[in-house]
Parts: structure tokens; C-alpha cells; sequence
């Protein structure tokens, strides 16, 4: 039996049929380097999902590796946050110094969802609120409070949560009553109405608005630059804090801004990251302005939140990505990217839509069916991608943002005859 076979008849022996696998023929990755993998049986891949965002310098990085290799050296791979950690403090200060947000604070945790479940503590505690605004078709984590506040009922096991969520437009300029709007009146209808929303539905105290500059899992959906700054402005009337997830969108990947939300101008409250800065090791966290977190008066800590590994590999990460300026490769490598596809494929009747922010893009196909499709066309052509949308039916790409010009222009050509391909293929 071939080596993935025997491996997914004993993972789906012992994982939960929930938990899903890419691909029809699901792979196991052995190993990598730069922007490639390897799987089991030898075949080689260029990688344009790197984990779900998560190596976002790409694989075996000597800088990364060293780093963390020299952690390990010091025989110490874990202690506590309950005794002073250089690393966590090194690593607070850069992200603190990075987001803007007056008189930071930073708390580690292992996760993204954990670092939304935090944000939502903070914020519900400083305001005495269980009402929280989120997106339609956003998702931020996993657990039971974040899946409250996940638009997307795909990926939603239950009615009821511990938040009153009510949920805002903002990435769906797809329905019906918004695809005529101009951006500026998109925009001042969205406003509209979440005032309409907090004169009707909430009562008074509305703990925080969470949500994601460009969302993910969503299939990279977005609304206009500015669009969060004019919500913002509502919610400051009313004292709303705003908190931005920036899992996917932070550390200069759309190449606009360092942070997804500053491409709005807007400092929120509160940011949570994880994915991406640990560039494979397990690292979240939430920064927020410091009266918000020092606000609890209950003890909490993170058992594994900036153990010393993720703290060396994350310092590293982030470093890296400063000192190479990888927000302007980004910038510059996205722009090929998204100029090559929407040149190519988005007059193809399989298409609906090709969008994105620097080495965060994606295209939107007719049906799942042909998502599908082309994911399994770009692995045969040797290129790994991601899939998602409210329906199913968008293919993402987050390449490394270390990408070279000779990456971007295979991963292109792949995109573009894997595209070509399935669109022959459609009756």
C-alpha cells in the first residue's frame, strides 16, 4: 500500500471525521525547504498556503532554525510565564512598538483562537457586556466563544454561546442590494446600518466590534479601505471598543500596511496575531492598549503562552521579516500576482471574481465543485493552495512573504493552465 494510503486508513481510524484533510488524495508532508515541500512518496510542491499562513518565511530557515537550536542549547524549553522570560519581554516591545496602539501591552497564548477568546474577556470585563458585534461570514477561532462570534455557519456547531452576538455587513458586496454601490456608498449603508443595528438589537453597552480586516477562512472578502474608520467612528460614539484579528492579515502581508486594519487608518483597541510570527511554531497573542489589560482583577496565565522555543522563533521571525522588508516584497510580488490572474483567467465563465491584498489573494469560482477542481489541478501541477468561502468555492494563496520573482511567475503559470484547465473542463 502506497505510504499516504496507510497513513490516512490509521488517521481516520483515530481523528474525528470533522477535523478535514486537503485534497482527494490527502498527502503527508516529510519535509522542506524555502517556499517548497516534499511529501512521503518524493514529490515536491511549491507551496502558496504555507500551513494556513502559518510559514510566513517560508521552510528551514537558517536564521529561524539557529535561533532556536540556541534555546535549546540553553537545556531550558519551557518555564512558565510565572518567572520573567527574556524573550516574551524582547518580542512584547517590537509588536507593542509596531501597532500603534498608545501605552501597549502584550499577552502570549499558543493560539489564534485563544488570542480572540482573550480579546473578548478583556473587552467584555472593561465594558460589564456580553454584547459583542461581529462579521457576516467571519471566522475567528475554534472554541466556544470564538465560533459565537464566527459568521459562517460551516463552521458553527451550536445555537447558543456565553456572548450576545449580532452580526454586521462588511464583507459581502456580493448580495444582491450591494453590488450596484459604489465603495463610498457601500460604505455609508453598512454605517447605516450598524446604527440601525445598536437602536434595535443591542441594549446598552455594547462590549466590542471584533473583526478581521480581510477574512479568511471568508475567501479573503474584504470591504473598502476606510470602511472600518467610518464604523469606528460609530462605535467611539457609543464607547465600543474595536478589536482587529489580525491572524492572517498582520506582519505586512497584504504589503499595504504592517497591520491589516491600518491600511483603514485606524489604531483599534485591541489586535490579536498568532499563525504567521512563530513561522511554524505555536505562538498567539492579543496587544491592547495597557487600561484594558491590566484591567481584570482576577489572576490569569498562559501555562505554554511565550514559552522560550516559540519566543526564540518568533523574535527571529519577526526580525527577519523588518530587516529584509518583507511588506514591500510583498507589495511588490502581489501586484504580479493579482495583475497576471485577473489579466488571465477573470473573463473565463468559471470565475466570478479575483481579489486580494498583496500575498493574500484569491479566486472565486462558480461552485465548491470547481474549487475543488482546481486545487486538485494546481497539486498535479505541482503547486499547494487553499480553499475557502462562505460557499465553498474560492481558492486562496498566502505565498511566503520572502517569495522570489522566479516562485511568483511558476506559481502564476501553474495558476493560470490549472484555471485554463478546469474551466475546458466545464460543460
Amino acid at each position: 500500500m502506497p505510504e499516504h494510503s496507510s497513513l490516512l486508513a490509521r488517521h481516520r481510524a483515530v481523528m474525528p471525521r470533522w477535523s478535514p484533510l486537503h485534497y482527494e488524495n490527502p498527502i503527508e508532508i516529510v519535509g522542506g525547504k524555502g517556499a517548497r515541500v516534499t511529501d512521503a512518496e518524493g514529490t515536491t510542491y511549491l507551496d502558496f498556503f504555507v500551513g494556513i499562513l502559518t510559514n510566513m518565511i517560508g521552510y528551514d530557515v537558517a536564521e529561524v532554525r539557529e535561533a532556536v537550536e540556541r534555546q535549546l542549547a540553553t537545556g531550558i524549553v519551557h518555564t512558565s510565564a510565572v518567572y520573567l522570560l527574556r524573550g516574551q519581554v524582547e518580542l512584547a516591545e517590537k509588536i507593542a512598538r509596531l501597532s500603534g496602539i498608545p501605552d501597549a501591552k502584550v499577552f502570549f497564548t499558543n493560539s489564534g483562537t485563544e488570542a480572540n477568546e482573550t480579546a473578548l474577556l478583556l473587552a467584555a470585563y472593561a465594558r460589564r457586556s456580553d454584547q459583542v458585534l461581529a462579521m457576516r461570514q467571519s471566522y475567528h477561532g475554534r472554541s466556544f466563544g470564538a465560533v459565537a462570534v464566527t459568521g459562517n455557519r460551516s463552521w458553527t456547531n451550536l445555537s447558543y454561546s456565553p456572548l450576545d452576538v449580532h452580526f454586521l455587513h462588511g464583507g459581502d458586496r456580493h448580495l444582491p442590494q450591494f453590488t450596484t454601490l459604489s465603495d463610498a456608498d457601500y460604505t455609508t449603508a453598512c454605517v447605516e446600518d450598524l446604527r440601525h443595528v445598536l437602536a434595535t438589537v443591542t441594549g446598552q453597552g455594547v462590549a466590542a466590534l471584533l473583526a478581521e480586516p480581510i477574512q479568511g477562512v471568508g475567501g479573503f472578502t474584504m470591504p473598502p479601505d476606510g470602511f472600518f474608520a467610518a464604523y469606528k467612528e460609530v462605535l467611539d460614539e457609543h464607547g465600543i471598543l474595536f478589536i482587529s484579528d489580525e491572524v492572517q492579515t498582520g506582519w505586512g502581508r497584504t504589503g499595504q500596511s504592517f497591520f491589516g486594519i491600518h491600511n483603514h487608518g485606524v489604531t483599534p483597541d485591541m489586535m490579536t496575531f498568532a499563525k504567521g510570527l512563530g513561522n511554524g511554531f505555536a505562538v498567539g497573542g492579543v496587544v491592547a492598549r495597557g487600561d484594558l489589560m491590566d484591567g481584570p482583577h482576577a489572576t490569569g496565565v498562559s501555562t505554554f503562552g511565550g514559552n522560550p522555543i516559540s519566543m526564540a522563533a518568533a523574535n527571529a521571525t519577526l526580525d527577519y521579516v523588518l530587516d529584509n522588508d518583507l511588506q514591500a516584497n510583498a507589495a511588490r510580488q502581489g501586484a504580479v500576482l493579482l495583475g497576471g490572474l485577473r489579466d488571465a483567467v477573470a473573463d473565463l465563465p468559471v470565475v466570478i471574481d479575483v481579489r486580494g491584498k498583496g500575498l493574500m489573494f484569491a479566486i472565486e469560482l462558480t461552485d465548491a465543485g470547481l474549487a475543488a477542481a482546481l486545487m486538485e489541478a494546481t497539486r498535479e501541477r505541482g503547486l499547494l493552495i487553499g480553499r475557502g468561502g462562505l460557499y465553498g468555492n474560492v481558492v486562496r494563496m498566502a505565498p511566503p512573504l520572502n517569495l522570489t520573482d522566479a516562485e511568483a511567475a511558476e506559481g502564476l503559470g501553474i495558476l493560470i493552465d490549472s484555471v485554463r484547465a478546469v474551466n475546458e473542463a466545464t460543460p
